[in-house]
């Protein structure tokens, strides 16, 4: 049987706008968390699945990503991996890895996509046999992270990056329930695009009803997503920037969200 067939994913809420994320193989009973915002959310999520930590996968330094890791970690004995770039800031890291770097997470072979812009160490990790990617702070649905270690460039960079690497029927889980304010914002850029349109008054109902926004999906993000439309002709007559660059357009695009 496919791994596909046998993985279950569950996604929770963990502090105020964080989620935590469980992939789990029925077969093995390989259990993998990605980031730990707070431990308590992440063992009452075992209780309720009955499944046991195996591995946990990080992301980033932040502490809303990582504050909980420490508690999880001695209560389940789970495997940490995460960037060699936070090997001085995260002390409970059993192993690092770099860009390009593969890593077996039972019958898992999870690939590390070094995306950094909104931190340094920022890693994406995908999952291809079951389709499917985290991507931290670097990519949200309709939105990306802010710029805080890295420049533009660099997160410009990142984004072009998983758009090549992550083909588009990719399910993207990542670290926040931002979609709605990211749609109103969105459709400050291309307030004419039907497709983001359509995706605004998704989200609406989504957060109206209490539930979560994400996943989402790489095709739907490369339609919708302004940070990733920044090389579209459309996108640049939009804002005035015919000739420019998808860098500098990015650049503009960052900063109206910056400010707004």
């Amino acid at each position: 049987m496919a791994l596909s067939e046998t993985t279950e994913i569950h996604q929770f809420t963990c502090l105020d706008n964080n989620f935590g994320v469980l992939v789990h193989d029925r077969d093995s009973g390989t259990t993998v968390a990605i980031d730990v915002p707070h431990a308590a959310a992440y063992e009452q999520a075992l209780e309720q699945t009955g499944w046991t930590l195996s591995h946990i996968l990080i992301t980033h330094h932040h502490w809303d990503h990582v504050q909980g890791l420490g508690d999880l970690k001695r209560a389940t004995g789970a495997t940490v991996i995460g960037p060699e770039r936070s090997r001085q800031k995260i002390a409970e890291l059993d192993r690092t890895v770099e860009d390009g770097d593969d890593v077996l997470c039972g019958p898992y072979e999870i690939a590390a996509i070094s995306t950094p812009g909104h931190t340094l160490d920022q890693i994406s990790w995908y999952f291809p046999a079951i389709g499917m990617a985290h991507t931290g702070d670097t990519l949200f649905s309709l939105g990306c992270g802010r710029v805080f270690e890295g420049d533009m460039e660099m997160m410009w960079s990142s984004l072009s990056k998983l758009m090549r690497q992550l083909p588009d029927d990719t399910v993207i889980y990542c670290g926040h329930e931002y979609t709605e304010a990211n749609a109103n914002f969105a459709l400050t850029i291309e307030p004419d695009n039907t497709d983001l349109q359509a995706r605004a008054a998704e989200v609406t109902a989504l957060r109206a009803g209490g539930e979560a926004t994400l996943p989402t999906t790489m095709k739907r993000e490369k339609a919708t997503n302004p940070f990733l439309r920044a090389g579209e002709a459309s996108v640049a007559a939009a804002l005035g920037m015919d000739g420019k660059s998808a860098e500098e357009i990015f650049a503009e695009i960052r900063t109206r969200k910056d400010n707004a």
